[in-house]
């Protein structure tokens, strides 16, 4: 019995001895906490001593005799302090609890000094009865203060301390029992002296949940609902099970020859019951909400909450359906089994837009105008359905759409504001669980939609900016399509206005032949870039030299004449041909337009430390600082009236940097323009790993 005892207060030990370093971490230094916590350190001590003593005989006996009345003792220290609270300040029989006070702190000075006089000033077994008979009047005395301190505790306060009463009430009742049968037969019965540290251990629990409860006590004692939930799972499983295998024997024992055989049935049924229960979505809501509304102050957790529910909206992002994952995020937060999504269109209406767990009305749009979302919007509240059959007055004002009263299974209305707008609500079915609808349940699915709207606006955002960019993607390829025909349409021109005066000579047919074949071959190539939407042909390598003199032989036509003073024979270079080619005719193009007829434009090839320049100076108008930096590279805009089409430059840029290079311009008013085009000159192999597409850098 000694190893049974000293393994029952082993347990109480550690029990009060975990449960004090809580409520030390806790501690705010406030007087009754700190009672509290020498209430559970001594207990914790008193356990250990015990244990001890039971296994070992050790400390003395007289020490642990003394330890029984000074661990009764800091329990009536701490209820007197809540007692004291919980009657105020005019009790009304402030004298009998005085003398009930006094009697219970002489009585135990009392029982700590008969240690010391038992055989010496009073026979050994008188003292002992005593002892015994004084622990019994002391217990009745600790029966009758948690009895006090819960009638003296107003109704709305009771359900903080009720636990606390429990505990400490069937510590004082156990020791009651106790001592009362030693008293009877003159002698402990060890085995309710083994079982007592259990006991202690049991209780420690539900104290814990008053400390919870009563945070006035300046004690912070956190208890996870995860926690609670999966430990009373396992409990209420463990006694499901007991239960089953007693039955089971029974079943065996009066079964007769077929005994066994209905035992291993009724075994396996219980089994597969079990299982059900334990994986039933019903039956573990309505677990939550009865730990939720008798162990807890607050129904939520909202820390654990907030987290799960901004997770799983996170993933909601890369869901094949967002909008439905959206409102599964929703509905799970209030054990609801499903929803319905209703967004505003284009058209000011409100339309269904994703649907989980319910089935989506046909045909039913609810217009923007109407008094359901007029409400909505007004008052931001969540609309329970049943209560506003039950109670009308609340909700004034609200007319209820016939669609929404053909659905059965709804449950609640709850509003999706984003910047004091509605953008939508969200229909609830009814949850699995029936719960209360209070100010939390209100608050928290205020707080979950505030951040779901957001998400859908930010869903409802980047849908839009996908099918901006794809129309921004065609809208640039068909500008710079436009842009290279409005260049061939001036070299046609330039030809026809010509061919009056020298259709008679060798020469210019040549050239026009020429131009009219360049023009053909590009205008196709156009055309099946229009029709395919693939991009141009893939780089090659090319003669940066040959390119030059190509786009200088096409401007030509135009005046002033370009002229290309030639160093260099040989510059290879990875690049579209044509479009590098274009590249070089529209800078040359533009330092015609801004030069006069008989000015000068000098275009140079050099080579250095790996990089090639493109050089195109011209003696025209010129542009200030302030024209480079905010308009001459800004897509769209053009100081050449309806001509022109304000992509040129900014094209011809966004290429260059696609190659790897840079455009860099530097020029002064009514001096003229430098223009230089900067290319890293790399071998074949390295630049296909570096070059981008073409047409990537046109949209």
């Amino acid at each position: 019995m000694t190893s049974v005892g000293a393994i029952s207060y082993a347990l109480a030990a550690a029990a009060y001895l975990i449960f004090s370093i809580l409520l030390v971490t806790g501690w705010r230094k406030r007087l009754q906490g700190g009672l509290l916590v020498l209430a559970t350190s001594f207990t914790a001590l008193w356990a250990l001593v015990h244990a001890s003593w039971a296994g070992w005989g050790l400390p003395p006996a007289g020490l642990v005799q003394m330890l029984e009345a000074l661990h009764l003792l800091v329990w009536f220290v701490f209820l007197f302090g809540i007692l004291r609270n919980a009657r105020g300040d005019e009790p009304s029989d402030s004298g009998g609890m005085r003398t009930l006070t006094a009697f219970i702190y002489v009585l135990s000075a009392l029982l700590l000094v008969l240690p010391f006089i038992a055989g010496r000033l009073w026979p050994e077994e008188q003292v002992i009865k005593f002892g015994f008979l004084g622990y019994v009047l002391l217990t009745v005395s600790g029966l009758f203060l948690v009895e006090n301190l819960y009638r003296n505790t107003r109704p709305e306060q009771r359900w903080g301390i009720k636990f606390l009463c429990l505990g400490i009430g069937g510590i004082f009742a156990y020791e009651f029992y106790l001592y009362a049968q030693a008293l009877l037969f003159t002698q402990l019965d060890m085995s309710l002296w083994s079982a007592r540290g259990a006991v202690y251990a049991l209780v420690a629990p539900l104290m814990g949940i008053s400390v919870a409860r009563n945070p006035q006590w300046s004690l912070s004692v956190f208890i996870s609902r995860k926690f609670v939930f999966h430990t009373v799972t396992l409990l209420v499983a463990g006694c499901y099970l007991l239960l089953m295998a007693a039955a089971g024997y029974y079943i065996k024992v009066f079964g007769g020859e077929w005994g066994r055989v209905f035992q291993v049935v009724f075994l396996f049924g219980a089994a597969v019951v079990l299982l059900a229960l334990l994986f039933s979505g019903q039956q573990r809501a309505q677990l939550r909400v009865f730990l939720g509304k008798h162990f807890f102050r607050q129904h939520y957790d909202y820390r654990v909450q907030w987290l799960n529910f901004t997770n799983a909206l996170s993933r909601c992002s890369g869901d094949t359906r967002p909008q439905e994952c959206v409102v599964r995020c929703v509905a799970e937060v209030v054990e609801s089994p499903g929803g319905i999504l209703w967004l505003q269109d284009d058209n000011n209406r409100f339309v269904p837009v994703a649907h989980w767990g319910m089935s989506e009305p046909e045909g039913v749009t609810e217009v923007a105008q109407g008094s359901l979302a007029r409400f909505l919007e007004e008052r931001e509240w969540v609309i329970n359905l049943d209560e506003c059959q039950t109670d009308p007055e609340l909700y004034t004002g609200l007319e209820l759409p016939g669609w929404l009263e053909g659905l059965s299974q709804a449950w609640l209305v709850v509003p999706l504001m984003n910047q004091q707008q509605l953008i939508g609500f969200i229909v609830l079915a009814q949850p699995r669980a029936q719960q209360p609808f209070n100010w939390e349940l209100r608050d928290l699915l205020k707080t979950v939609t505030c951040q779901a709207a957001g998400h859908l606006v930010q869903l409802q955002t980047l849908e839009a900016l996908s099918e901006s960019r794809q129309f921004e993607g065609f809208h640039r390829l068909s500008t710079v399509v436009l842009h290279d025909i409005k260049n061939l349409i001036a070299q046609q021109t330039l030809v026809v206005s010509s061919a009056a005066r020298h259709k008679h000579k060798p020469e210019f047919i040549d050239d026009a032949v020429e131009i009219m074949e360049h023009s053909v071959a590009k205008m196709r190539r156009l055309m099946e870039l229009l029709h395919s939407g693939l991009p141009e042909g893939k780089p090659v390598q090319v003669n940066l030299v040959t390119l030059i003199e190509e786009a200088v032989r096409n401007c030509s036509g135009n005046q002033p004449v370009p002229e290309y003073r030639e160093k260099l024979q040989q510059v290879p270079f990875l690049a579209d041909r044509d479009r590098l080619t274009s590249v070089i005719e529209n800078i040359i193009k533009n330092a015609q337009d801004a030069t006069p007829k008989d000015g000068a434009i000098d275009i140079q090839l050099s080579q250095k430390e790996g990089m090639a320049t493109i050089t195109v100076e011209d003696n025209g108008s010129g542009m200030d600082a302030a024209f480079i930096r905010d308009r001459l590279f800004r897509p769209f805009d053009t100081t050449k009236g309806d001509t022109g089409m304000g992509v040129g430059a900014y094209d011809s840029r966004e290429y260059i940097r696609a190659l790897g290079g840079d455009i860099g311009v530097t020029s002064t008013p009514g001096k003229g323009t430098v223009f230089r085009i900067s290319l890293p000159v790399v071998s074949t192999a390295e630049h296909s790993e570096r070059s981008a597409d073409p047409m990537e850098s046109a949209g």
